[in-house]
């Protein structure tokens, strides 16, 4: 599929937003999408900081989800972050469509980009906060290079594809590794954490430096998403950074 033509930014679009942190992100993918306003409503009463939304292709992650419609649609919902996560091959076909749809932050994989530079300053350029997520198996080292030119780097803590995993436990002295780079270096990226987050782990992931924490089925579970946010954001609270 052939790009599309590059806009001029708009000036009536507002600067690319971070949320304040440490910042509950609730994912969509596990989110009742028959009821979706609601459930956004919900989730943002409770206390998040942003929406996390998983884009999925079916070739790099064996799963299909949301299209930049979707983004656009959500957009209209809420007034908070939203934070797309593309977990898709060739991202750059697709990255101004999503940032035209709404996205304030825009996060791609380190192992489906081979120009990492290109692709990060082409994120920026279309007005949003340039991310790389990384797969749990993936070492830091492969960041060291893109750190000082990223927003944020999105730690993956189960393998993606699917909602309802398993924290791997590996995953958290990577964190821990992660904040002392990004501290010693003088890099200005948050850590994003996404995957089997839930209220039994949530402050230890905050503990071990994560900024922003996605959860999706410990909030998004057909039972109370409002007083599962907000039971998620309190744990937040006293762990905050400064």
């Amino acid at each position: 599929m052939a790009r599309l033509p590059k806009e001029k930014p708009d000036p009536a679009r507002p600067a690319a937003r971070l949320p304040d942190t440490p910042a509950l992100a609730p994912s969509i993918l596990t989110a009742d999408f028959s009821h979706l306003a609601d459930a956004i409503a919900a989730a943002e009463a409770g206390g998040a900081g942003l929406f996390h939304l998983d884009v999925m292709d079916g070739h790099f992650v064996p799963n299909l989800t949301i299209s930049p419609l979707i983004v656009e649609a959500i957009d209209r919902l809420t007034g908070l972050p939203l934070d797309v996560h593309l977990m898709i091959e060739r991202p750059d076909l697709y990255i101004e469509r999503f940032a035209r749809a709404g996205a304030d932050m825009i996060s791609v994989h380190q192992e489906a980009t081979p120009h990492l530079h290109r692709t990060v300053q082409l994120i920026r350029d279309c007005g949003a906060a340039p991310g790389v997520a990384l797969n749990p198996s993936t070492p830091l080292a492969t960041l060291h290079e893109i750190l000082p030119d990223l927003d944020y780097v999105l730690l993956m803590s189960v393998d993606p594809g699917f909602g309802g995993q398993r924290f791997i436990p590996t995953v958290m002295p990577k964190i821990a590794g992660l904040r002392r780079h990004i501290d010693a270096s003088g890099a200005k990226a948050r850590i994003e954490v996404d995957g089997g987050v839930g209220p039994d782990n949530i402050v230890a992931i905050r503990e071990h430096g994560a900024d922003i924490l996605v959860a999706g089925s410990a909030v998004f579970d057909g039972r109370d998403p409002k007083g599962r946010a907000r039971a998620l954001a309190d744990l937040l609270k006293p762990t905050r950074r400064g």
